[in-house]
C-alpha cells in the first residue's frame, strides 16, 4: 500500500516537527523509503512509522534514539520528543482541543458515533480502533487515555454547559457489539448532570444541512464563537464571523428538528433495550 505524503507544518506542533524531520532526513538520505527505514529500525511497522511521520500518532519512547542512530542526528529526535510527548493530540486537532478546554459552552452534532465527551471507556476503545484498524496497542491505549481525560472537565467544579444532538444512526450502530452498546446507551440515558443536555435527531427528521459530518460550536469567554466541522479523516476550523453564523443557523435548525431532551432519553432507553434483547439472542457475538 502506498502512503501519500501530506503537507506538514513544522511550526504547528512538536509532533508535526518530529514528522517533518523524519521525512526530511529520509529525503536527505537518498530518498530513503519508509520500507527501507522500517528494515533499518527493525521493530516498527511501515504503517506505524507513516502515522508518526504524518503527525497522527505519538512517537513511542524508544523511537527517537533509534532515528538519531539511523540518521546520525546527534540527539535531534530525542530533543524534539521531549516537547512532542507533552502533546496529547495530533497537530490538526490541537486547536479544537484547546477550545474545548476553555469553552464555557460546547455544542455538538454527532453524525456517526456517540460524542467523545460522553463515551464509556469501552466505546472509546472500540471507536478508536475502528478508525485505525492497524493501530498498535500502545497507540490505542494513549488515544483512549487522551479521550477519557477530556471528560474530566465535565466533572469539575466549573464545567461547561454542553448540548449534544446525536443522530439516530449513532445510537443504532453496535460499536463493540450489542452488549457493549447497551451499556453505552444506558449510561447516556441515565446521565442527569444539569450542565449536559442530550437530544436525538431521529431518522424521521429527514434531510438536514449537516448530513456531511459532525459539527462543533465553541463559546469561549472574551472571544468570538468558533466552529469546527469534522469528517472521518479531516476537520476544518471556521473562525470568520459569517461562516460561524451559518453553522449556528444550521445547529439551531437541528435543535428544532430533534426530539426534546425527555423524549430523547426515552428513545435512547428503547434502543438500549433492543440491544439488550439482541445480546441475549443465540448466536449474538461481541466484536472480536
Amino acid at each position: 500500500m502506498a502512503f501519500k505524503p501530506n503537507k506538514l507544518d513544522p511550526g504547528r506542533s512538536a509532533r508535526d516537527l518530529f514528522g517533518w524531520e523524519m521525512r526530511n532526513h529520509r529525503e536527505l538520505a537518498g530518498s530513503m523509503s519508509l520500507d527501507q527505514l522500517t528494515e533499518i529500525l527493525g521493530c516498527f511497522s511501515k504503517g506505524h512509522l507513516a502515522r508518526i511521520e504524518r503527525a497522527e500518532s505519538m512517537p513511542p519512547p524508544d523511537l527517537p534514539a533509534k532515528l538519531d542512530v539511523a540518521f546520525g542526528t546527534n540527539g535531534l529526535f530525542g530533543r524534539i520528543y521531549i516537547l512532542a510527548k507533552k502533546e496529547k493530540f495530533a497537530g490538526k486537532y490541537r486547536r479544537p482541543a484547546e477550545l474545548e478546554a476553555k469553552a464555557s459552552v460546547i455544542e455538538e452534532y454527532a453524525a456517526a458515533t456517540i460524542p467523545g465527551l460522553l463515551q464509556t471507556p469501552e466505546t472509546a476503545r472500540w471507536s478508536l480502533q475502528a478508525g485505525c484498524p492497524d493501530i498498535t496497542a500502545q497507540e490505542l491505549s494513549a488515544s483512549v487515555d487522551a479521550r477519557l481525560d477530556r471528560q474530566k472537565r465535565l466533572l469539575s467544579d466549573t464545567p461547561p454547559h454542553c448540548w449534544f444532538i446525536i443522530d439516530e444512526s449513532a445510537l443504532r450502530r453496535p460499536i463493540g457489539g450489542a452488549a457493549a452498546m447497551q451499556r453505552q446507551l444506558m449510561a447516556l440515558a441515565s446521565d442527569r448532570r444539569p450542565h449536559v443536555t442530550v437530544q436525538v435527531l431521529p431518522f424521521s427528521a429527514g434531510a438536514h444541512p449537516e448530513m456531511g459530518g459532525s459539527l462543533f460550536l465553541y463559546t469561549v469567554p472574551g472571544s468570538p464563537s468558533l466552529a469546527w466541522e469534522e469528517g472521518a479523516r479531516s476537520g476544518e476550523l471556521i473562525e470568520g464571523a459569517e461562516g460561524v453564523a451559518a453553522r449556528r443557523r444550521s445547529y439551531d435548525l437541528l435543535r428544532a428538528m430533534a426530539r426534546s431532551p425527555r423524549g430523547s432519553r426515552a428513545m435512547i432507553r428503547r434502543i438500549s433495550q433492543e440491544f439488550g434483547r439482541a445480546s441475549r439472542e443465540p448466536g449474538e457475538m461481541a466484536e472480536e
